[in-house]
């Protein structure tokens, strides 16, 4: 073979390959894997990275102005009306958002996923009743639900996340409920029952894992809404509560200052955008790639 035909051969393999991984790693998709494993090691290292301690204030030094405005070094991205640092409050607010989040979804997952296998397996009386209760929750505002809890039983951060927890449980009981009806009906399912194994080793072995990718798609579809609901509440002021932090309490702290000092208000705002907008598109991504319809497209 002559050595320009081997080199035009060896640039279109190189060509296909680069368009194949495009097509597995969209650059907007790996833009957003990179952001969120940032926001990960950001909220696990606030500790080691905060410069100042996210209580501490100091009353002469208010609302000073970040360093891309001429601010001061020593508060790269400017204090707050109570003279804090915004960069190590953003950091300790980022971590209490992303595990309140994180635990309230956990959560959620696991209560709907739960039900779901429990109103497959009992069907009748039990099954309706679980469906029922989902038909409850998806039919009123979940933000008036959050209201009457928070009015009847306080607000501490563990019935705070708990809150989040039952959030979009409603979701993933249909989800599940479903999947495993049809799941029930294929060959694997059939055969194991008639060898005899108990419907808790059929549906933990061999059921579960199948439907497992459908699950983490709807985790990751729910996650951001969560962090949404978790910084309108704290945005309220019915959240998370000083002395902690949280990105929505940042923000509704911020908001009377829009005009005098931007940044204490638009840092968490565009926070909670990115991150939101970051998991909804990978939580897109993974939907794409694990339906069935959608891979020879």
């Amino acid at each position: 073979m002559k050595p320009w035909i081997t080199t035009v051969a060896r640039w279109r393999k190189k060509e296909r390959s680069l368009v194949t991984a495009e097509a597995r790693f969209p650059a907007l998709v790996v833009a957003a894997l990179v952001f969120m494993a940032f926001i990960f090691l950001v909220a696990i290292l606030a500790d080691v990275i905060a410069p100042y301690d996210y209580r501490a204030q100091s009353l002469r030094l208010r609302l000073a102005s970040p360093v891309f405005l001429e601010g001061d070094l020593r508060h790269i991205l400017g204090t707050d009306e109570l003279g804090r640092d915004v960069f190590s409050r953003l950091l300790y607010a980022t971590r209490f958002s992303i595990v309140i989040a994180l635990a309230g979804t956990l959560m959620g997952a696991t209560l709907g996923t739960l039900l779901g296998f429990i109103a497959a397996h009992y069907r009748g009386t039990v099954e309706e009743g679980i469906m029922m209760l989902a038909d409850v929750q998806a039919s009123l505002p979940f933000m008036l639900i959050a209201l009457a809890l928070i009015a009847a039983f306080g607000g501490s951060v563990l019935l705070f996340t708990a809150i989040m927890g039952i959030y979009g449980w409603e979701v993933f009981a249909r989800l599940t409920r479903g999947v495993v009806l049809s799941a029930n009906g294929q060959g694997y399912a059939t055969a194991m029952t008639a060898l005899g194994a108990p419907p808790r080793h059929i549906y933990w072995r061999h059921i579960l894992p199948n439907i497992l990718s459908v699950l983490i798609v709807q985790f990751t579809l729910n996650f951001p809404q969560v962090i949404l609901l978790e910084t309108s509440l704290s945005f309220l002021g019915l959240g998370i509560r000083p002395p902690l932090t949280s990105l929505g309490q940042m923000l509704g702290a911020g908001r009377a200052y829009i005009t005098t000092a931007w940044w204490v208000a638009i840092l968490p705002g565009s926070l909670i955008f990115l991150t939101t907008m970051s998991i909804s598109i990978i939580g897109d991504w993974l939907r794409d790639r694990f339906d069935p319809t959608l891979r020879n497209q």
